[in-house]
């Protein structure tokens, strides 16, 4: 690459943090082994369209958040977002819980105003509050739409829609695409300014067994890559939510998420090299 050329710059943000999960705790160990995978001599730093992250796009690693599992880490989250994007960053979250996106998608809308979602999950996370929390991992996109955050929402992966998920749908006028009769090519991809979301237990579990809830019948690692490289790019923001490495198999999720990092850093160079 031509050195004069400036080269998009992807930082790497770290919350670990599980205090808003259900069910099971355990995604906010999970930073630490996402970059440890992604930095293993097993794999080069070539995404699937040839970008090379520190060739055409460039990772920052600014290390993991000091969070206290206090309502202070929702601006904790914010702060940090902001800062990347006020010194031109592209920034990635790795959580950590699903609640982490409604700061970081707030703090993208501040700076770029209300953006696009594609959102890649098992469950639909609308919930008006979930067994009473408001901030649950079950309830970041109702947080973000309600307060104008998302022009456009879009789901994919999703295979859990029950009455009150399907009324928030309706209500936020939400484009659902469910699992039951999946193909890449029924996934409408929003325009720009896009925010990308990606939920690990949107895969089925035989790909991502490190996830706190299990949910058969999901979608392919190949599946999910045909949706995202038809994205051109380049996003404003993204984040890599739920892996549980307690509940992991030899590394298999940590090795997945590592490539999911590689995979939306080059959408941050519009996708290609």
């Amino acid at each position: 690459m031509d050195p004069n050329i400036t080269r998009p710059t992807v930082r790497l943000i770290g919350a670990p943090t599980d205090v808003n999960s259900s069910f099971l705790r355990g995604p906010a160990a999970a930073p630490p082994l996402i970059r440890a995978a992604l930095s293993s001599d097993h794999m080069n730093m070539a995404a699937e369209n040839g970008v090379e992250l520190g060739e055409d796009v460039l990772l920052e690693d600014a290390g993991d958040l000091a969070l206290t599992e206090g309502e202070g880490d929702h601006a904790a989250i914010r702060s940090a977002i902001a800062a990347a994007l006020a010194d031109g960053r592209i920034p990635l979250l790795i959580g950590g819980d699903h609640s982490i996106s409604w700061p970081s998608v707030e703090a993208v809308a501040a700076h770029h105003g209300p953006v696009n979602i594609l959102h890649f999950d098992a469950h639909p996370d609308m919930y008006d509050d979930f067994e009473g929390n408001p901030r649950s991992h079950a309830s970041p996109f109702a947080r973000i739409l309600e307060a104008g955050h998302c022009k456009r929402l879009v789901q994919f992966g999703i295979r859990t829609m029950n009455r009150h998920c399907r009324a928030q749908a309706e209500r936020f006028g939400v484009e659902v695409v469910e699992m039951r009769g999946f193909s890449p090519d029924k996934v409408p991809i929003p325009e720009a300014p896009l925010y990308i979301s990606v939920d690990m237990d949107g895969f089925d579990p035989a790909f991502a067994p490190g996830v706190s809830h299990h949910e058969p019948g999901g979608a392919s690692v190949r599946q999910f890559l045909d949706v995202l490289h038809r994205i051109r790019g380049p996003i404003v923001g993204a984040d890599l939510v739920e892996y549980n490495p307690a509940r992991d198999l030899n590394g298999v999720t940590a090795v997945l998420a590592a490539k999911l990092v590689k995979e939306l850093a080059a959408l941050a160079a519009g996708g290609r090299a």
